[in-house]
């Protein structure tokens, strides 16, 4: 069973979105400005649509936190849709019958397919769930996994690779390069890339369509061994990799130099071992992305998502109407050109959540004072192996 377990509630155009996240320890520092960051930073990126001047996204704690630390006990995490208030009668919960009735699928989207797996006639039921403002409650509880991981020296930030065509440098950035990335309006490490990136996104919008790309997450000062080899679910990899894939409009996932690394030998793939008397065991490359066997190296964890151009288009797609069955233009939601700066912000919360579980099933303890102990004696231990 997993240590860090949570779930959300809540439809696109609802009264707002709720979650609740159980295995959280006693005493991590946490505040709901901590959270209202993280939700902030999601709503931000160049080429995002009408719906972010809408929405300023605040978090609301129900439960788990007292006088800003959380008390291990499940914590309880509201957001409101403001927009609601346009949608009071057709997202009412009381008996009725709803107008704005959707019966004409988007392709790209899980229109069709809810409907038909569902026993859904009004589309609206599924899009109003599978909408990416989902997102936002898995990021505010992923702040909670945050502050639990940061309480333990551990870091999670991530930064854009490529939009459409153009893609920045590789390296092999620092917390700090990457957390710089903040400033630039698509979140990118390399500077020199960024305007090129936003003359991409502008083509787009000109032309009604979308674009997709990369992003990578990386997370700093993780220790040795969380993860398994024994039985595939408990590989880090593989749980990483399922998080990440959840996210919508995601659609690959790589860990370090992943895909690259089948098209060369392994003498110039793998990462040599070092040991140093002071230090104990280490690599000085790390093109494994700190996994090895599906467990950590200790070296900075590196995975990489591929993201889908958004499937809503100004210039729509065909599609066929599911009660006429007459063909028509798939109808336009609101959406935005692009939203893979804002998607590195979705990549984080569920790297951290994965994390946070593995730190609670390698370490344990009730408190964060109780992991700190295991955790300390742990590494004294990787030191002297």
């Amino acid at each position: 069973m997993e240590k860090w377990r949570y779930v959300t509630a809540g439809e696109s155009h609802g009264p707002g979105l709720v979650g609740i996240v159980e295995g959280v320890p006693a005493g991590i520092p946490l505040t709901r400005e901590v959270i209202d960051e993280d939700l902030a930073r999601r709503q931000k990126g160049y080429g995002r649509g009408g719906r972010m001047s809408i929405e300023r996204d605040r978090v609301e704690v129900w439960g788990g936190v007292r006088h800003g630390r959380t008390l291990g006990s499940p914590v309880a995490l509201t957001v409101t849709n403001r927009d609601f208030d346009n949608w009071r009668e057709s997202m009412s919960p009381d008996a009725g019958t709803p107008d704005r009735v959707v019966t004409r699928p988007r392709p790209g989207h899980a229109d069709l397919v809810g409907g038909i797996k569902y026993g859904h006639r009004d589309l609206r039921n599924v899009l109003e769930r599978a909408s990416a403002r989902e997102t936002t409650m898995r990021v505010a509880l992923g702040a909670v996994a945050r502050a639990f991981l940061r309480s333990l020296g551990i870091e999670v930030y991530g930064h854009v690779v490529s939009i459409g065509p153009v893609h920045a440098a590789a390296a092999d950035y620092t917390l700090e390069e990457i957390r710089q990335a903040e400033d630039s309006p698509v979140r990118v490490v390399d500077g020199t890339v960024a305007q090129a990136m936003m003359r991409a996104i502008d083509e787009a919008k000109e032309a009604g369509d979308t674009l997709g790309g990369t992003f990578e997450v990386v997370a700093f000062g993780l220790p040795v061994g969380l993860g398994s080899y024994v039985s595939w679910h408990r590989r880090l990899e593989a749980r990483l990799g399922a998080a990440l894939l959840s996210i919508p409009a995601m659609k690959a996932v790589e860990v370090g130099t992943g895909f690259d690394q089948s098209e060369h030998q392994g003498s110039s793939v793998h990462d040599a071992i070092w040991w140093e008397r002071d230090q104990g065991f280490s690599r000085r490359t790390n093109r494994a992305g700190g996994l090895e066997g599906g467990i950590s190296t200790g070296m900075p964890l590196k995975v990489r998502v591929g993201m889908k151009p958004l499937s809503t288009l100004t210039s729509p797609l065909g599609s066929f109407d599911i009660e006429s069955k007459e063909p028509f233009l798939a109808t336009v939601e609101r959406s935005d050109v692009t939203a893979v700066p804002a998607a590195v912000v979705i990549g984080e919360a569920m790297v951290m959540h994965v994390l946070a579980d593995a730190m609670l099933e390698k370490f344990g303890g009730d408190s964060v004072a109780e992991i700190h102990q295991r955790l300390d004696a742990w590494t004294r231990y990787v030191q002297e192996f």
